[in-house]
């Protein structure tokens, strides 16, 4: 290859090369676009609903403890309320009925987005009536508890499957 030829390349080579470098940088950096993609993620209702359902199981877990320790405390009195079978297996029914909400929030239609609001938004005020009900009877410990792991993730899981709803606007083609 004769001297010329191969300068001739090399050259062109160096003036790509600088060329790539001076080359102007987007005004967005990938790793910006990262947060909105999260943001207007549709599973994000679900995942509100997720966060509430595992604050329901929370509560009736932290309640049931407070229920064995009270009990526990004190030997021979007899306990303010008592569990038959046929009561166990509709508590458990009732607490598990928050897999559903979490469930059709996951259609992602608009439809089943209101069918979470409404029926999420139920079990929210039945589950924090329930467990003010349950702390006037046991001690403001488990009203709080109901306030701060139902209502509170409830709140913003309603606030959010609204926005969603809302932020779709009047156009029904994802049904």
């Amino acid at each position: 290859m004769p001297e010329g030829e191969r300068f001739s390349r090399w050259k062109s080579s160096y003036v790509q090369t600088l060329i790539i470098e001076k080359a102007p940088m987007p005004l967005q950096s990938p790793l910006r676009l990262a947060p909105d993609l999260a943001m207007n993620n549709p599973n994000k209702v679900a995942l509100f609903w997720l966060t509430t359902a595992c604050g329901a199981v929370l509560f009736v877990t932290f309640q049931l403890f407070f229920y064995v320790n009270d009990f526990a405390r004190a030997p021979g009195a007899r306990p303010a309320i008592t569990f038959e079978p046929d009561i166990l297996w509709m508590f458990s029914a009732f607490y598990g009925c928050w897999i559903i909400t979490v469930l059709v929030a996951l259609i992602g239609t608009r439809k089943a987005q209101w069918f979470a609001l409404v029926f999420g938004s139920l079990l929210v005020v039945l589950n924090t009536l329930g467990g003010i009900a349950d702390g006037l009877r046991d001690g403001w410990h488990i009203a709080f508890s109901a306030a701060f792991f139902i209502t509170l993730p409830g709140v913003f899981a309603i606030a959010t499957t609204w926005r969603h709803i809302k932020r779709k606007g009047n156009s029904h083609a994802d049904e």
